[in-house]
């Protein structure tokens, strides 16, 4: 009898879980997965979106196009979880799965920074794209205020990615001398991975004229006086203000056990859980080490966790530990896209080498995501 496996969350790690599953063992699994939305969309499209390059619908892919055999999608919110037990309920009924995988992401805190949700803009939603085009739009020029709201985040460039593209903006509208802009951030340094790294994007801070304050933290923000109120009492005004917002891990999470300190805590060799059966992958889970919350990440342990469950059902020998390793892709501006080469795990420190923005890095992006569509989605 096939093992049942439940995949909570159909984001980067998910649909490369349920893949490599449907691939390599589908003779020993099948396999449910299951997300509260109807489509996926990557993470970089928000910034076609909120350009107005593209439209909300030309970036989704639609789960009902998933056709892998002995993959079952379904499209459920989760209400409850008990890692125990590995008994998941949801608005539709409940699953008692053999292994249990957390794939839930992360989501979005806008009432943890007052005035975000009334008056500030943000890209890191479809929607808040959207609108945020529409502001983009209506701007004329004058102070802007972009800012990291809090850690964890998910894409570590994606803030600095926003600035660039937001200058490249200005610029081709014949306003940028007539903006200001400042970001802030909790980090002592952007992109804080390794040195080289983040001067990277120091350099690109500084190129384009946008002032950047380091262990600077926003904690609210008043849309009528057009303020932003600092960690340290400072103010800072706007005239528009582009946020971050805190993250924090998905209903129903925090009430089920498996979180300590907001977030699932795992072996990073493996991605298991301190409960039998029970993995978290992706940016919902933490460790001992830092590993940042972005899709390549969790890609690469949903591989290691797919070969630990046909492991364990086989009784061979488990995988190679996971390395928390990847390929890391960022916008500047202008058709120019960078890279980073990325290691958290596998030595004592993370090692990264970083590559300057050229054409020829965004056409390797565009391939990163035509492989992944194809892959996941058969398009």
């Amino acid at each position: 009898m096939k093992q049942h496996v439940l995949i909570l969350g159909a984001g980067f790690g998910g649909l490369e879980l349920a893949t490599r599953l449907s691939e390599s063992y589908e003779d020993a699994v099948r396999v449910t997965l299951l997300d509260r939305n109807d489509s996926f969309f990557f993470g970089f499209s928000k910034l076609e979106v909120m350009l107005g390059r593209q439209a909300p619908d030309d970036v989704r892919l639609y789960y009902r196009d998933v056709a892998k055999d002995g993959v079952e999608f379904r499209q459920e919110t989760v209400t409850g979880i008990d890692p125990t037990t590995r008994r998941v309920t949801t608005d539709a009924g409940s699953y008692d799965p053999d292994f249990l995988v957390v794939a839930l992401g992360a989501d979005y805190d806008m009432d943890a920074t007052p005035g975000l949700a009334e008056g500030g803009s943000e890209y890191y939603t479809l929607t808040g794209a959207e609108r945020m085009r529409q502001t983009l739009d209506a701007f004329d020029g004058g102070k802007v205020l972009v800012s990291v709201l809090g850690q964890p985040f998910k894409c570590p460039p994606a803030p600095f990615e926003g600035a660039f593209l937001v200058h490249e903006r200005f610029t081709q509208q014949g306003i940028r001398e007539s903006v200001q802009m400042t970001m802030t951030f909790p980090m002592q340094r952007p992109v804080p991975v390794t040195a080289a790294v983040s001067q990277m994007f120091r350099d690109g801070l500084a190129e384009r004229g946008i002032e950047e304050r380091p262990q600077h933290v926003v904690t609210s923000i008043d849309p009528a006086k057009k303020e932003a109120r600092l960690a340290s009492g400072e103010t800072l005004p706007y005239d528009l203000f582009i946020g971050i917002p805190v993250h924090r891990a998905p209903d129903p999470l925090p009430a089920s056990g498996l979180t300590v300190n907001g977030w699932v805590p795992v072996d990073q060799t493996n991605l298991r859980t301190a409960y039998p059966g029970v993995y978290a992958i992706g940016d919902v889970c933490t460790g001992p080490r830092t590993v940042a919350k972005a899709g390549i990440f969790a890609e690469a342990a949903a591989r290691v966790v797919a070969d630990d469950i046909a492991a364990a059902i086989s009784g061979g020998e488990p995988p190679a530990p996971y390395g928390g390793s990847g390929i890391c892709y960022a916008e500047f501006g202008d058709g120019l896209v960078s890279k980073v080469d990325v290691n958290f795990l596998s030595g004592e420190a993370p090692v990264a080498q970083p590559h300057r923005p050229t054409l020829e890095h965004a056409a390797e992006k565009d391939q990163f995501g035509a492989t992944r569509r194809a892959r996941w989605f058969g398009r």
